[in-house]
């Protein structure tokens, strides 16, 4: 009874196993002793134990078992003790059976429910001189005081190998039968550790307030999870972290590695980096409050470490590890506080987050283990890819060089300039020399013949500059950013021309400089053309170290190639989708304000296929045909074309050139002279926000309000944000958002989940994030970009109810918004246009850079360039463009229907070096079906026709009931039914001649395999019997008049040859297939011209 009450404790320490103390050992009595004896050490009921002891005076012998439980220590489960006063100064042996409490000793069963695991079990054994009265002393005392004393250690039994207890009772029959169906039930215990590897690949981070989120769950292993729950009030915990670090903290911290609980708030453990390169630690306390440390040493810049961490109670390790594993720095900190610790009540952020932003650096693996201390030596956390981490150090050694070297070159003829110019004021002929001869440059070199060769392309380009216009800044870094910036764009305009491609191998050092110059978009070009073979050859490293730099460095287009690559996991990258996450977030970051930015080299991105011939005529420019007509009919007054028009030169739409001023005019002239409401609308927003005008905030609300008299939603949504913005009127600005909404308007549920969100929703007293959470949703759900982003940010974390955790989903929502973003859209613009001017090496080049971002639309549209131009592909692709970008695109999300065509026809048929494969090909047809395309279910059915057979799952997807279509003809008139549904029914299709054919050959077969032919053959034969009779008498008969009848043939035609022209034109959408179903027809007819 007393072991089933105790209160569950684990891992403190106790007196009872401590060790002796030498005050006592010196008054032992040398004369008194006590052995034990065990035959068999286990923790089993009637253990016999012999006690040898001998007493020099009348003594007390104690027995006692104690036991330490996965939920406490130091618990007394057995007590035994008898006097001797009798026998002194003889050795005597005693015989005791031990005796256990059954949930330590036997399996669970009926009654006895949950046997405790045991850890360990000391059996002590010691003697006091005491009087009777002695039986009223603590047993610590008597232990600690004891003349003799000794123990043994007990093994324990796992409960699965304990016998069952014999109760000598009897179950009823329906309780013994239930027990007996799970008696022999073995549980087992889940493989887990609590080593756990928090990132396993190099993460690039940016310093943005995006990082990667992991949030960790309660442990399946119910001994993990009690030490676990045991050490919240006691931190048990080990983290370890590679970094290369480029800078240290701008200002305040920057997040190294943080935990966020429930409440949005820090918790234990909280790292950062401060401005001065010092680690920033900070530790939530039981009694609530935070507790915050600084180490006295700094982390170095460029180069690679670990950075290891380690939490014991109040004892906080820090080390830092070089990668030669040597310690560098160390320093611990001890504290009397207790530290508040529970990491499965919240989410770990490694970087950034909307709280903090994260640092400049490279992540290498990062492990945590949960419930251990570990010491330096024994961390497991190797860093596993050594060349690519070898090659960021190279790198970045090398960009110092060539940043020294631009800027001390600028600063040279910076000077020789200045010195020239004040000598034109003495000189009207050096005045007109430097105004109109050749710019001057610097041909005296003061570094050394080796550097020059080892750069000899960047001193190339650097004689060629002109450094005479002044910069906008003066700051150093800003000048080589611009030297890398014109070092671009030589060398894109290089490669866009006629035959750019084939300079690729000349052209990848000038980009390298660029890069190195810290012009990012050079490094995104250098990670395409190394991953793709673009021009040159295959090289995988060099395409990571390159998307790892510019994703580092910000290009928008090198984070979404990362987050791409993980969230598919192409080309060896692992399929992480945390990792996908930190930098899809990112962008999508960007993408709403890149859009409030009407400068920068941005388009509206557009979904333009390039087989959709419709809109590709659609396509124009400011001299263009279609651009010219709604220029025409916007200034005769048409409210729509000049909304269309505004729209286009606002965005930078349908191929015209981003043009915000012109845009303007436009959406001024409509709102003055056709009242559009949408033109009014468009208007005010501008002169609200005073994007490409002047700010003219009292016309801007009579626009505004004029344009909600009219009806219109977002304007309704407009005065919300003016009253919220302008007036911090909360509760009108709600009354208008709870309007709008009710239109329809996306805006206005967003804005009503930020009032929730900051608790200032009148009459709501405080926050409520449950609420605000819904709106966001509503919001998302009409395509609201921050709407959707923040959906995003609760699906990655799991810290709202009503979003339970779903990382892919995060993964897909994010990366919905940041494929939205402008720059992505420039480059897929000019892709555009080049095909549409038969740039062929243009358009290639900027189909792959938008292909390899992860775009549905620019992989379909690269596959499409390369079979309309395979000459191009092969020679400048050295990967199978057309498999790889198909492939791509029936991976996405939103795939369009031909590209599973192709991929089915690819698998069905074979391609090139691919094999065939009929399942696949038979899913990708499905997949296309699915998406409501009649070709799909067409070939489904003509891969029936050829003998093949559908799996039973595809069938269950397309929702074809196999109980109703069992047989082949059944599911093929069903698919072929279906081909007609889905095609266009007002004209004949070829799923419409499919579905005729197939029911003329249905009915010719039931008619052949009919009893009714016996019938038609006997009564044709007596019809022709009939005539002859007639006709044999008409000869006879020559005084009678008659006409002469002419045998008939009525016979059944073949349908052999008439139908199998008609059959081979049932191909929907041009694509072949070979097509037997005359072949199968004359195989039906061959037993009746047999009979």
């Amino acid at each position: 009874v007393f072991f089933q009450n105790f209160v569950p404790s684990f891992g403190k320490e106790t007196v009872r196993t401590t060790a002796v103390t030498p005050q006592f050992e010196q008054n032992m009595d040398y004369v008194d002793f006590i052995h034990l004896n065990i035959l068999e050490k286990k923790v089993l009921n009637n253990s016999e134990v012999s006690v040898q002891y001998l007493c020099s005076k009348p003594c007390i012998v104690n027995l006692e078992a104690v036991a330490s439980s996965e939920f406490r220590t130091g618990v007394p489960v057995y007590r035994r003790r008898w006097k001797d006063e009798k026998n002194l100064y003889i050795s005597r042996t005693r015989q005791v059976h031990l005796k256990f409490p059954s949930i330590m000793v036997y399996r669970d069963d009926y009654i006895i429910r949950n046997s405790i695991i045991v850890h360990s079990v000391i059996l002590y054994a010691w003697i006091s001189h005491k009087s009777v009265s002695s039986y009223d002393v603590e047993q610590n005392e008597d232990y600690q005081n004891a003349v003799a004393k000794n123990y043994t250690f007990l093994e324990a039994v796992p409960p699965f190998e304990r016998p069952f207890k014999d109760h000598k009772v009897c179950l009823q029959w329906g309780a013994d039968y239930l027990w007996m169906l799970q008696a022999n039930r073995i549980p087992q215990c889940p493989h887990e550790s609590d080593g756990v590897q928090i990132l396993n690949f190099i993460y690039a981070s940016s310093g943005e307030k995006t990082g990667i989120v992991k949030k960790f769950e309660q442990f399946e292993n119910r001994e993990l999870e009690t030490v676990r729950q045991h050490q919240i009030d006691y931190p048990m915990f080990t983290v370890s972290i590679w970094l290369y670090l480029l800078h240290h903290c701008e200002k305040d911290l920057c997040g190294i590695l943080y935990f966020i609980d429930p409440k949005e708030m820090y918790s234990t453990p909280a790292v950062f980096l401060n401005e001065e390169g010092y680690v920033h630690i900070q530790m939530h306390l039981m009694r609530g409050g935070d507790l915050a440390v600084k180490t006295s040493f700094s982390l170095p810049l460029k180069q690679w470490f670990r950075l290891d961490l380690s939490f014991k109670g109040g004892q906080v390790e820090v080390s830092s590890v070089g990668k030669n594993l040597k310690r560098h720095h160390h320093q611990s900190f001890t504290f009397r506080e207790d530290f508040y610790y529970d990491d499965t009540a919240g989410y770990f952020v490694v970087g950034g987050s909307g709280y903090v932003n994260g640092i400049e650096a490279f992540f290498g693996p990062v492990k945590y283990y949960r419930l251990n201390v570990l010491e330096t030596e024994q961390i497991s956390n190797p860093l596993h890819d050594k060349e690519t981490v070898e090659q960021i150090e190279l790198y970045y050694e090398r960009c110092m060089d060539i940043q020294e070297i631009v800027y001390e070159y600028r600063y040279i003829v910076r000077q020789g300039e200045k010195v020239q110019r004040n000598c034109y004021c003495e000189s009207y002929y050096l005045e007109l020399i430097h105004k109109y001869g050749e710019k001057s440059k610097c041909d005296a070199f003061m570094w050394g013949k080796e550097l020059r060769e080892k750069y000899h392309t960047l001193f190339k380009l650097l004689q060629e500059m002109d450094f005479s216009a002044p910069d906008v800044l003066e700051d150093g870094s800003d000048a080589v950013l611009e030297v890398g910036q014109r070092i671009f764009e030589k060398v894109a305009k290089s490669l866009s021309s006629a035959d750019g491609l084939s300079n690729m191998g000349y052209s990848v050092p000038f980009l390298v400089d660029s890069s190195c110059c810290g012009y990012h978009k050079a490094s995104y070009f250098l990670a395409v053309i190394f991953e793709t073979g673009l021009g040159v050859s295959v090289d995988r490293t060099k395409g990571l170290l390159y998307s790892l730099v510019g994703a580092q460095g910000n290009e928008r287009l090198a984070v979404m190639n990362l987050g791409y690559k993980h969230y598919q996991g192409i080309n060896n990258y692992p399929v992480d989708l945390e990792l996908s996450y930190a930098y899809y977030s990112n962008i999508a970051t960007k993408t709403s304000l890149d859009q409030h930015t009407i400068k920068g080299e941005q388009a509206f991105v557009e979904t333009i296929r390039l087989m959709d011939d419709e809109l590709l005529k659609a396509q124009t420019k400011e001299n263009g045909d279609v651009f010219m007509w709604l220029k025409h009919e916007a200034s005769r007054g048409n409210a729509a074309a000049q909304q269309r028009l505004a729209q286009m030169l606002f965005w930078g739409q349908q191929g015209v050139a981003k043009n915000p001023e012109a845009a303007i005019e436009w959406y001024a002239k409509g709102a003055i002279e056709t009242e559009d409401p949408v033109l009014i609308y468009d208007y005010a927003i501008v002169l609200f926000k005073g994007q490409g005008v002047k700010k003219n905030t009292k016309l801007a609300l009579e626009l505004m309000k004029k344009a909600a008299a009219k009806g219109l939603p977002q304007a309704v949504n407009g005065l919300g944000w003016y009253y919220h913005n302008f007036k911090k009127d909360y509760r009108k600005a709600a009354e208008h958002w709870l309007i709008a909404e009710e239109l329809g308007n996306p805006d206005a549920s967003y804005n009503l989940g930020v009032l929730y969100l900051d608790g200032i929703h009148p009459g709501v007293p405080g926050r409520n994030q449950t609420v605000a959470a819904r709106y966001f949703y509503k919001a998302a759900q009409g395509g609201h970009i921050e709407g959707t982003l923040r959906c995003s940010l609760y699906y990655i974390t799991g810290n709202m109810e009503d979003f339970p955790r779903d990382p892919e989903k995060a993964v897909i929502w994010a990366k919905h918004i940041a494929e939205k973003n402008g720059y992505l859209g420039h480059v897929i613009r000019k892709a555009l246009n080049a095909y549409l001017e038969l740039s062929w090496h243009e358009a290639l080049l900027h189909y792959v850079l938008a292909a390899e971002t992860g775009i549905e639309v620019s992989q379909s549209n690269l596959a499409h360039i390369c079979e309309e131009r395979p000459d191009l592909a092969r020679k400048y692709l050295a990967t199978d463009c057309v498999w790889r970008y198909y492939n791509f695109s029936v991976s996405q999300v939103n795939a369009p229907s031909f590209a599973y065509l192709k991929m089915g026809d690819f698998y069905y048929y074979g391609y090139q070096n691919q094999s065939k494969d009929l399942e696949l090909s038979i899913r990708m047809y499905a997949q296309a079906a699915l998406e409501g395309d009649s070709q799909g279910f067409f070939n489904l059915a003509v891969v029936m026709e050829e003998g093949n057979s559908i799996p039973s799952y595809i069938l269950d997807h397309l929702e074809i009931d196999q109980a109703l279509h069992s047989s082949n003809t059944s599911l093929l008139q069903e698919l072929y039914y279906r081909c007609w549904n889905n095609s266009n029914q007002e004209s004949i299709s070829p799923c419409s001649l499919a579905l005729l054919y197939f029911y003329m050959r249905v009915f010719w077969n039931n008619i052949l395999q009919s009893t009714l032919i016996y019938f038609m053959g006997t009564f044709l034969l007596s019809i022709l019997v009939a005539f002859a009779v007639q006709y044999f008498q008409s000869l006879s008969a020559r005084n009678s008049p008659g006409t002469r009848s002419e045998p008939s043939s009525d016979e059944p035609s073949s349908s052999g040859n008439g139908n199998e022209d008609a059959t081979r034109l049932v191909q929907p959408d041009e694509s072949t297939f070979s097509n037997d179903l005359a072949q199968q027809d004359s195989n039906l007819q061959n037993p009746l011209v047999m009979s």
